[in-house]
């Protein structure tokens, strides 16, 4: 089905909103059904597809959004990106792929895996919005349990948890909870 001015609105909203957006807000915006909003995403995606084209469209957290291509993202990032205001240190790093592996995961059990207190790097994470407090566990005590958020999902530019690099065996033992 061509759906020619439906796709061209549908780029317009995508093109607009700053943050991504899933089907039933695209929905509610362009009075669509959401098979149109659906197959209409679909059609523009086949666009921006290609060699020519400097975006596309990225699954984000079950939301959806047009950004930059990202093999163009080295030219534009010294203007366009947030300078150093979003790299993490390696041990940032380290205590967020900790969270983003086990989560729900408490802060004594990160200490446990990392070996340090993970404090610091966790406020830096939730100062950043990339973890956030998902819970307590039900065990004495009550620790705070904590997961990734939407921003974490932007950043490292994921759909969703589940499209994180598989681990191999080592590193999968790396990220057990022992205890």
């Amino acid at each position: 089905m061509k759906l020619e001015k439906e796709v061209a609105l549908l780029e317009a909203v995508l093109f607009l909103e700053n943050d991504p957006v899933d089907i039933k807000y695209l929905s509610k915006i362009t009075h669509f059904s959401s098979t149109v909003v659906e197959e209409s995403l679909e059609q523009l995606k086949e666009i921006y597809l290609a060699d020519n084209r400097g975006l596309e469209i990225s699954n984000i957290g079950n939301g959806f959004q047009l950004i930059p291509k990202l093999d163009l993202w080295d030219f534009l990032k010294d203007t366009y990106g947030r300078k150093n205001e979003n790299k993490l240190s390696k041990a940032a790093l380290e205590t967020l792929s900790i969270i983003a592996y086990s989560q729900p995961v408490t802060r004594g059990e990160i200490e446990n895996i990392r070996g340090v207190s993970p404090d610091g790097m966790m406020k830096l994470l939730i100062n950043k919005n990339f973890i956030r407090d998902v819970g307590k566990k039900d065990v004495p005590g009550k620790p705070i349990q904590y997961g990734t958020t939407k921003e974490f999902l932007k950043a490292f530019r994921l759909a969703s948890i589940a499209d994180l690099p598989k681990l191999d065996e080592i590193e999968q033992d790396r990220f057990e909870l022992n205890g």
